[in-house]
């Protein structure tokens, strides 16, 4: 358990605030303390390659692609065109930021939770997102809507490289379904009332590389980005370690650094997000050295059980 949550378990919640200098580690503190008392064990899932890589924090130009390079993997995603009501084909840029994160999750758990690549965007979206604490009306509403449609229309490849070579896997997420309405004014149940297919390709890899995380911890940190991207490589690394790993600064910088252009702006901005990571993931040990960040053998974040249930 991390030092935070110990305080938090020896002092209780408000000892422990009052024994913090600073505003966002009084906050801090509030985050832990609601994941302790957490009672829900909800499982969510998510395809191993977004743990070593990741979809942009902010919008991009919508003919932009995206690019990043994980440890031994590359992904690369590609705008897309879906057609609109009247004629024609609409280019939506690439899917970014929270809300695009929180959909993959969506989409992801809700396929292996029914073994199909199926997926309902009606009442069990609907309920999901207010479960995770997404309000569905006004401006979330728009926000999950284009990033759906941003999710729907573009191209993936997934590059896995070793010594001697480079294989690929290249598709969509999103094979057909509904395509959301770009009426601001439409209907909200227009979004909840159709299904989608996921690509069988997409599929595939998901079920042979599933990362099991705990709904309830991305609650905690749903609006933002980097701490989501944080929190499932913890999840997908710590447990698997047999023993202490560092990550020097520079490794580091390459999988999470985009958008900055110097390393020690960076280490200060990561940092923070790492520190609200660790806040919802209380058996992560992970310390933060000058060097670069040392990963110790950690339990997973969803009780043993859990896992169980997703490996039958």
């Amino acid at each position: 358990m991390g030092k935070i949550h110990h305080l938090i378990t020896q002092l209780g919640r408000d000892q422990a605030r009052a024994l913090q200098t600073e505003p966002e580690q009084r906050a801090l503190v509030n985050i832990a303390a609601a994941v302790l008392e957490e009672e829900r064990q909800d499982l969510g899932i998510t395809y191993s390659g977004f743990a070593l890589t990741a979809l942009p924090h902010r919008r991009l130009p919508d003919d932009q692609p995206w690019e990043r390079r994980g440890h031994r993997i590359r992904l690369l995603i590609e705008p897309g065109r879906l057609p609109i009501r009247n004629g024609g084909f609409k280019l939506y840029g690439v899917p970014y930021g929270s809300r695009a994160r929180m959909i993959l999750l969506y989409l992801q758990t809700r396929a292996l939770q029914t073994d199909s690549r199926e997926v309902e965007l009606g009442r069990s979206m609907h309920e999901w997102l207010d479960r995770m604490g997404l309000s569905v009306g006004g401006q979330t509403y728009r926000d999950i809507r284009e990033q759906a449609s941003r999710i729907a229309a573009c191209n993936l490849t997934f590059a896995w490289e070793d010594t001697n070579s480079v294989g690929f896997e290249k598709s969509s997420i999103v094979k057909g379904g509904v395509h959301f309405s770009t009426n601001a004014n439409a209907d909200q149940g227009t979004l909840w009332e159709d299904r989608v297919l996921l690509s069988e390709a997409f599929f595939r890899e998901l079920k042979a590389h599933p990362v099991p995380i705990w709904e309830p911890a991305l609650r905690h940190i749903q609006n933002n980005s980097t701490s989501i991207d944080i929190y499932i490589w913890m999840a997908y690394r710590l447990h698997s370690l047999s023993r202490s790993t560092t990550i020097t600064w520079p490794a580091v910088f390459e999988q999470f650094g985009a958008g900055y252009s110097r390393l020690r702006d960076f280490r200060k901005r990561f940092t923070e997000a790492l520190q609200l990571a660790l806040a919802v993931y209380p058996d992560a040990n992970v310390d933060v050295e000058e060097h670069g960040l040392v990963l110790h053998p950690s339990p997973p974040p969803i009780p043993e059980r859990k896992l169980a249930q997703l490996s039958r």
